[in-house]
């Protein structure tokens, strides 16, 4: 570069300082001017952040405001099912696919006699009802109502059980669901109906047949009563004809006590001499007395005395009587019938009542059997029908008295009617 003189560099300085001022000014306001407009920019972006800040906001609390709300929803809903799963009147089991208990509700614990403080724990063994049932139940298929049955201290339980399958993720077996229904009573009552049938088609058929016997044993007797008459003078044929005499009154005892009994006539009530009615009865017990080397004796210190009754169903009761003691005694022992008129009791509704005692010298009752006597079908003694008690407690009381008994083992035993009296005979 030349060197100028000195005096044209002087000239040309002040210009170019000039110049460079202003250049430096220019760059200056639009560096300003450029700043200005980034913070306007910026103040735009804050203020357009700022408002976007408050819409999230206000979504993030519509959002948690709904999310409360459905939580408190999920809650309600689980706090309803578990109050429904609780109340369920029958039993309830949840089973995962690894056989573990998830779910028992009240009612199956107490189907399955379990503690009601008992709750499944991993890995602790399940009580062995449960490992039963689900061992038991695990192999069958879903279907329908089956049922299963286990024993508990009050006797054998059973239940219908019906299993249902939940599908899990993407076909995988999921949860088994066990419903338990308590079948017990159900099972009793079908049990109860079934023998009350069986028992109504027994009684059809031996009323029938005890009707079929009673017309021919009648003539029987009849019969034997005339062979007896004419063969009085042959004591040999005159004991064949009591042993006769005898088999056929036990018969028609039987035949008697299952028609009234199962038919359940009403009594026929009429005004009935008791002296003559018990005469008549222990004439008829002769020959059943003296073919078991047996006696009867009729102590009456009440005289003659009349009874509102059926004489022909209270003379069966005296027959009963007699002949449960004929068998409950040995050759050689005495059967005592006593009439005598009983002292009324304080409060009693009946004022007047005759007591007719049948006392025995038999082996006796013991206080096991002595609450199932009158139970009818009862029986001690082989071949006996046991509803000869039974009609006598059903005569009695339709007669409107009572009876009672008192035993001692070895000693006797004692049956005691109770009977209101119509009146003394004019």
């Amino acid at each position: 570069m030349p060197i100028l003189p000195s005096t044209r560099q002087n000239a040309r300085g002040p210009h170019r300082a000039a110049s460079s001022r202003g250049e430096a000014e220019r760059s200056l306001v639009h560096a300003f001017a450029t700043f200005t407009q980034a913070a306007a920019s910026l103040e735009k972006s804050y203020g357009q952040l700022q408002t976007e800040v408050a819409r999230l906001s206000g979504e993030l609390e519509r959002a948690n405001s709904e999310l409360g709300k459905s939580l408190e929803e999920n809650s309600r809903v689980r706090s309803f099912l578990a109050q429904i799963l609780e109340g369920l009147p029958c039993g309830v089991l949840v089973v995962d696919a690894a056989a573990r208990l998830r779910v028992i509700n009240p009612e199956a614990r107490r189907l399955l006699m379990l503690d009601p403080s008992w709750l499944p724990e991993q890995g602790v063994a399940l009580p062995a009802v449960i490992d039963r049932l689900l061992a038991e139940s695990s192999s069958k298929a879903p279907a329908a109502e089956r049922e299963w049955s286990f024993d508990d201290p009050a006797g054998t339980r059973f239940l219908g059980i019906t299993q249902a399958r939940v599908a899990g993720k993407d076909g995988r077996r999921g949860e088994t669901i066990w419903i338990l229904r308590d079948m017990t009573q159900e099972k009793r009552l079908f049990a109860e109906r079934e023998k009350s049938r069986r028992n109504e088609s027994l009684a059809e058929i031996a009323t029938v047949l005890a009707h079929e016997i009673r017309n021919p044993l009648g003539s029987l007797e009849l019969f034997a009563g005339l062979l007896a008459d004419s063969t009085a003078v042959t004591s040999e044929s005159g004991q064949w004809v009591g042993q006769i005499q005898a088999g056929l009154r036990t018969l028609a005892a039987t035949v008697n006590n299952v028609l009234q009994f199962h038919s359940q006539p009403c009594p026929e009530p009429i005004p009935t001499p008791l002296d003559r009615l018990l005469r008549e009865t222990v004439e008829f017990l002769a020959p059943l007395a003296r073919q078991r080397g047996m006696q009867v004796r009729l102590e009456n210190r009440a005289g003659k005395v009349m009874l509102h009754a059926d004489p022909h169903r209270l003379q069966q009761v005296f027959l009963n009587l007699a002949l449960n003691a004929f068998r409950a005694m040995s050759p050689g022992n005495w059967l005592a019938v006593n009439v005598d008129r009983a002292r009324p009791s304080e409060g009693a509704r009946v004022p007047c009542q005759i007591q007719i005692d049948f006392e025995d010298q038999g082996s006796g009752i013991s206080e096991e059997l002595m609450e199932k006597i009158f139970e009818p079908g009862f029986t001690t003694h082989a071949g006996s029908s046991g509803l000869g008690l039974a009609v006598c407690k059903k005569v009695i009381e339709q007669h409107g008295g009572a009876i009672r008994v008192h035993s001692a083992l070895r000693l006797g035993t004692t049956f005691s009617l109770l009977l209101p009296l119509a009146g003394d005979p004019a």
